[in-house]
């Protein structure tokens, strides 16, 4: 399935970089490029670091949103995550959208260095569920689950 949504290039090097795209014909998400103009040294456990993508979108729809998720490989191998665990991107919000980046490195570990035009993060687009909500006493059906809540089925 293919939705139109318009991309702002904010940045002229992603053109030289390579504009956002999905690696693999199969990848869910496009990578994101660290639009800085010099090495950012992220010591760890230091205050989350707002980095700029470059880009802009306009999606304009009330059911679909974007979502920014680490790359796996930089979360797993070196420690560089997202600040916020995930980004949201609400389909009226226009402006750059940035990347919130932590190193989770212990204290004492080395600093991760992001390189300009660095792919650090992804982006990945996703339906929205827009329910009506019905205000009940009780429910009208039960569930096997019930109010059973943190370990409940099993740790």
């Amino acid at each position: 399935m293919s939705t139109q949504i318009e991309i702002k290039i904010l940045d002229p090097r992603l053109n030289q970089w390579g504009l956002p795209t999905y690696q693999t014909p199969l990848a869910a998400a496009i990578d994101l490029f660290a639009c800085i103009d010099a090495p950012l040294q992220i010591e760890p456990q230091q205050a989350a670091v707002l980095v700029p993508s470059g880009i802009a979108l306009h999606m304009d729809s009330a059911n679909l949103c974007a979502m920014i998720l680490p790359r796996s490989g930089l979360g797993h191998k070196k420690g560089l995550v997202l600040g916020n665990s995930v980004g949201l991107i609400d389909a009226d919000y226009t402006a750059q959208c940035f990347i919130s980046v932590w190193n989770r490195n212990p204290p004492g570990s080395q600093a991760i260095s992001v390189e300009p035009g660095e792919r650090i993060a992804q982006m990945v687009f996703l339906p929205v569920l827009r329910p009506v909500f019905s205000v009940v006493e009780e429910f009208s059906r039960g569930s096997q689950r019930g109010a059973g809540g943190f370990g409940s089925t099993g740790v």
